[in-house]
């Protein structure tokens, strides 16, 4: 059977490749303990459960305006004032099924065939498969470990060229938890003033994940605000990732363009979720701000146990709920069947079939010698899942 072309433009999410692995494995009674989890392990909050019964009992089961209900964008609005001192308007938010959904849009409503995307390394899997999609070059710029795998002026512009359309990249970052400070974002704006065709698309899902005290948009500085495309969301902060609401804020004219490429996709949001969104941005953030601590503690239990393991090289992360380690040097050795361990790829694999751990390799982010670890899930399943970990590494000869 021939299909699309299509489809062999971009590859499956290494990330739901790996939890779907593991739900396989868990069916056949095999106890897997995932350290691959990219969403929070908490349920959400009652008050936002509350609000989505209460739209139920009134009737908001109608198509609704495709960007969104008026009063759900003019919460964004609130929330970007209120946290990120962010003055939009309500026509330049755009509501989608989640923030993927609202990076898809962007990209399609911004890069041609052709055009230069630069994404730099490690980044979201989804990215570089969307910036495919449509046609464009994703051009992947290595970071450092020594830099905490953030860009630096003259990396983004020695990549900048006359068919350089977007730049793509999150603060905090999946998944390294990268975080851009005021004064490092200023030193990428002074590059971005010199080259006013580029638009910048700044992820910031994992805002509210942040251990280092405010967070940063470069969406605050003026000489650029029009040019970038801000992506947030609901699932990250406010344990929200089956209810799929995601939203951008943009100029106008983007926003436009967004809205009228989700039309002919999905419409709109789903329209009880919307309702719980507005209960989420505009009520109580205890419920966050409690999730967020209880992360801070997981993740120095996690960098504890690390010191553990022989050989790994790890930054702490500043931000989100994961690490990610260089585990190069387990690369080579073999496993008790006599199999070799060449590449991130084939440890991740390892450790699913060998230590029923699951995991992600770091390969699938751009960066090859690492692995990803989620904290995203409780202290005992944590110290179990990395105990078992620490043997099967052990066993590596």
């Amino acid at each position: 059977m021939e299909l699309s072309s299509l489809l062999n433009r971009f590859n499956e999410p290494e990330t739901l490749k790996m939890a779907k692995l593991g739900r396989e494995l868990r069916a056949k009674g095999i106890d897997i303990t995932d350290l691959s989890l990219g969403e929070p392990d908490f349920d959400t909050p009652q008050h936002i459960k509350d609000a989505a019964k209460k739209a139920i009992d009134e009737n908001f089961s109608h198509y609704t305006p495709v960007p969104g209900y008026l009063d759900l964008r003019q919460a964004v609005c609130e929330k970007l004032l209120r946290d990120n001192n962010l003055k939009y308007a309500p026509e330049n938010i755009v509501v989608s099924t989640g923030a993927k959904q609202s990076i898809a849009n962007v990209v399609m409503a911004i890069v041609d065939a052709g055009d230069e995307v630069i994404i730099p390394t490690p980044y979201w899997v989804t990215y570089s498969e969307i910036v495919k999609l449509v046609g464009g070059k994703p051009i992947m710029v290595k970071t450092s470990f020594e830099n905490g795998y953030k860009i630096t002026p003259s990396e983004l512009e020695s990549h900048m060229n006359s068919k350089t359309r977007l730049f793509m990249f999150s603060s905090p970052c999946n998944p390294t938890g990268a975080v851009y400070t005021k004064n490092e974002l200023a030193a990428l704006v002074a590059v971005f003033e010199k080259h006013p065709d580029i638009f910048i698309m700044s992820d910031e899902i994992y805002e509210y994940i942040n251990y280092g005290g405010q967070h940063e948009s470069i969406a605050q500085f003026e000489s650029v605000k029009d040019r970038v495309v801000v992506i947030n969301g609901l699932s990250k902060g406010y344990a929200m990732t089956g209810w799929r609401v995601g939203y951008i804020a943009a100029n106008a004219q983007i926003s436009k363009a967004c809205e009228k490429i989700q039309g002919q996709f999905t419409s709109a949001t789903n329209s009880i979720a919307q309702r719980a969104a507005i209960s989420a941005l505009l009520s109580d953030m205890k419920p966050t701000f409690e999730m967020v601590t209880a992360f801070k503690e997981r993740r120095k239990i996690v960098m504890d146990l690390l010191k553990g393991i022989p050989g790994i090289i790890c930054n702490e992360p500043p931000g989100a709920f994961y690490v990610f380690p260089d585990v190069k040097c387990y690369f080579g050795k073999k496993t008790t069947n006599g199999e070799t361990i060449n590449n991130a790829d084939d440890l991740c694999m390892y450790l699913l079939n060998d230590a029923n751990v699951s995991t992600v390799t770091g390969g699938a982010f751009g960066e090859p010698n690492c692995i990803r670890l989620s904290f995203a899930n409780s202290i005992e399943n944590i110290k179990k899942g990395f105990g078992k970990l620490k043997v099967a590494l052990e066993q590596l000869t």
